[in-house]
């Protein structure tokens, strides 16, 4: 396997002070590899990220030297390997967000673009007012303050289905008059 040889040439330049053997380390690797590999995949939807993921996840294992408690190893790999996605994850929509901050600021609008803009917003709030004073609560709370379900029906002392019950009867009529008006 490929990848396992890039990881060996990797050991072979590592202190000596792992405990734990090639031959071991190989046979954790063989038993792990593709189990990590087909999380990550089932995560992200892409081969090879979750190729590239798993393999500096064994990586990491190596250099921290988690295989002196067995039976911990496979929720350590799980996890290394969960939050390296995270951390793949984050990086990517920060890039995403940096770039489009990029093309919004070279692309400035053209005046029918902002009377549009503007006629929309005006007919989001005119609805926005006219919604049940429950339903226009729930909706503020997750658009503007971004609770979970759970926070607002917490804060307003109802069940997170009344919640869910109001979020959508909210979006549904904000959906149908923006279309019609």
């Amino acid at each position: 396997m490929q990848v396992y040889s890039c990881i060996r040439l990797f050991i072979r330049h590592e202190k000596k002070s792992n405990p734990l053997s090639e031959k071991e380390f190989k046979t954790i690797f063989d038993q792990w590899f593709n189990p990590l590999r087909a999380y990550l995949i089932y995560r992200s939807g892409d081969e090879e990220l979750a190729t590239d993921i798993a393999q500096e996840t064994m990586l990491i294992a190596w250099q921290k030297n988690i295989y002196t408690q067995p039976k911990f190893i496979p929720a350590m790999l799980y996890k290394i390997a969960g939050d390296l996605f995270v951390s793949y994850y984050r990086k990517q929509q920060s890039a995403t967000k940096y770039q489009l901050t990029l093309a919004s600021d070279n692309h400035s609008l053209t005046p029918e673009e902002v009377i549009n803009y503007q006629e929309t917003n005006a007919k989001y709030e005119k609805i926005l007012a006219q919604l049940p004073e429950g339903q226009r609560t729930v909706y503020l709370m997750s658009r503007l303050e971004a609770l979970h379900y759970k926070e607002i029906a917490i804060r307003l002392g109802i069940g997170v289905k009344a919640v869910e019950k109001r979020m959508s009867n909210a979006l549904s009529t904000l959906r149908q008059k923006l279309i019609n008006e």
